[in-house]
């Protein structure tokens, strides 16, 4: 099936909020998914940092957050994996139930106390491969649903968004209760442990109810192999990568027994994966044969898009690494006349996030004329770094020294959290358009390798984020990523001509508007 094939009759199913019936499915499984995730990583920084007196791992704070990074940076870079898998060997649903079954093996086994630092690597694992399966294939899926042309489609990412904004608010508020709950007797050491529970079993839900309704709403949608492996290749693929495995299994033994395994090459060596992965994957697709020119010609349209996406999610992701660490060290938590948990300050983005997100779905449906989908990148990435830059003001105003007004931090993440409302969804629809028939799949992979890359500068740019350098870090950031969304928004223009152009007279025609 192609990335643009729908899901038969899906055109006119209007079940979900005037969608086809299959978007409910995959939209209550990214938000069970969403859950688990964000829960996990709610309390992942804490864990590594605290002390093993309040149930933590006693990592450095600086080191804790550079892990965090490229933890997520090596999760959304198995996203092209992931594709790749669901293209040439399972297809989409199957890796998708693949993925579910491997997360909530990931959030059961940081779920068993006493695991210690064994248990939270083995668990990065499960859940980067996991992740990798699932995220990629998910998303071709909701594109799957629609016809070419069909308006809804930004719409419609727009509500499957709302589904990973559901899953990312009930999930810190869940899971920071436990923390804190009071009918706890046990120590805080399994206060976190049942915090990752909690994630296992959102995720267990999501995946039963997907095994239940996935025949019956998404029909045959994502059960074809787009581009199988020959019968002759597949013994040297599987060759190639088992043998590629054993190869890394041995890199790491080595270092290990000589004592040069250190966390800080680990982020260094993810950091620079993280960017050099999508850029050759780049390449791959522009050299393919198996790329059509009209293809191609959509694959350099995507190119900037990428880019501005790499330059959101280097500001967004902050929030579970250097926004975290502000708001339990930075920011007076008792300045409203109750405590504040810090967990609770992730649940401004989904906040916002649901509240607008039906909004701008409508608007996107009915506008009869709206702004091109470099357009909305542009006007996204002015409103993430404004958001980000305020908080450059506390620190000017009263210090590095004094604790901010949680308002401050509430006003920036729901600037950040109104931007992601112009790039994500936008991103993810655009991407289903623009990939190649034969790397489908991965090209929405490429998409969440966005999010992998800017994970990797994260992990090194955090090393110079301080109580004392914060305004600086926030102002310098946010006013660079403004700029750039004022040149993408002249820019513009051009993006969107590469996008609907036909480089060849003789490639499918398509009047399309991509927005």
């Amino acid at each position: 099936m192609s990335v643009n094939t729908p899901t038969p009759g899906a055109a006119s199913q209007k079940r979900f909020f005037g969608h086809p019936r299959g978007l409910s499915t995959l939209f209550m499984t990214e938000m069970w998914e969403r859950f688990s995730y964000y829960g996990m990583k709610a309390i992942l920084l804490y864990y590594m940092y605290y002390q093993a007196a309040h149930g933590g791992l006693g990592f450095d704070k600086n080191l804790a957050m550079s892990l965090v990074s490229v933890y997520g940076a090596a999760l959304y870079m198995s996203g092209i994996a992931g594709g790749w898998v669901a293209d040439r060997i399972l297809g989409a649903r199957r890796s998708i139930a693949w993925g579910c079954v491997l997360i909530m093996g990931a959030h059961v086994a940081l779920a068993v106390p006493g695991g210690g630092p064994v248990a939270l690597y083995a668990s990065m694992a499960l859940l980067v491969v996991g992740t990798g399966l699932l995220k990629p294939n998910i998303t071709k899926n909701v594109g799957d649903l629609y016809e070419e042309g069909d308006n809804r489609r930004d719409a419609g990412f727009t509500l499957f968004v709302m589904g990973v904004q559901i899953g990312a608010f009930l999930s810190p508020v869940i899971v920071g209760d436990i923390l804190t709950s009071p009918n706890q007797e046990s120590s805080q050491g399994n206060h976190f442990h049942w915090g990752f529970s909690a994630a296992a079993v959102g995720m267990a839900i999501g995946l039963i109810q997907y095994l239940l309704r996935a025949r019956g709403t998404l029909s045959d949608a994502g059960m074809q192999v787009p581009n199988p492996l020959e019968p002759h290749h597949r013994t040297r693929v599987y060759g190639v990568l088992g043998g590629g495995f054993l190869i890394l299994a041995a890199v790491i033994a080595i270092l290990a027994v000589n004592d040069r395994l250190s966390a800080e090459g680990v982020v260094n060596t993810v950091s620079v994966l993280a960017l050099v992965v999508p850029a050759v994957y780049f390449i791959v697709m522009l050299r393919s044969s198996k790329v059509t020119a009209f293809e191609r010609g959509r694959v350099v349209a995507f190119i900037p898009l990428f880019i501005a996406m790499v330059v959101f999610w280097f500001v967004e992701e902050q929030q579970f690494t250097v926004m975290a660490s502000y708001a339990d060290q930075q920011t007076d938590l008792n300045a409203w006349g109750f405590h504040i948990d810090p967990t609770l300050v992730q649940t401004i983005n989904p906040i916002v996030m649901l509240a607008l997100a039906p909004v701008l779905a409508s608007l996107w449906t009915k506008l009869r004329r709206q702004p091109t989908a470099p357009q909305k990148f542009a006007i996204g990435l002015i409103l993430t770094g404004a958001g980000f830059a305020l908080l450059f003001l506390p620190w000017i105003l009263d210090g590095s020294h004094t604790p901010a007004n949680p308002a401050w931090p509430l006003v920036s993440l729901s600037l950040i959290a109104i931007g992601e409302l112009f790039v994500n969804p936008v991103g993810l629809s655009a991407t289903t358009q623009l990939a190649p028939v034969a790397f489908a799949s991965q090209v929405v992979g490429l998409n969440y390798a966005s999010d992998s890359a800017a994970q990797g500068l994260i992990a090194q740019v955090s090393k110079y984020y301080s109580a004392a350098t914060s305004g600086p870090y926030f102002g310098v950031i946010g006013a660079l990523v403004v700029l750039l969304g004022v040149g993408l928004w002249f820019y513009s223009p051009k993006v969107y001509q590469q996008m609907i152009s036909k480089p060849d007279v003789d490639a499918p025609a398509s009047s399309e508007k991509i927005a």
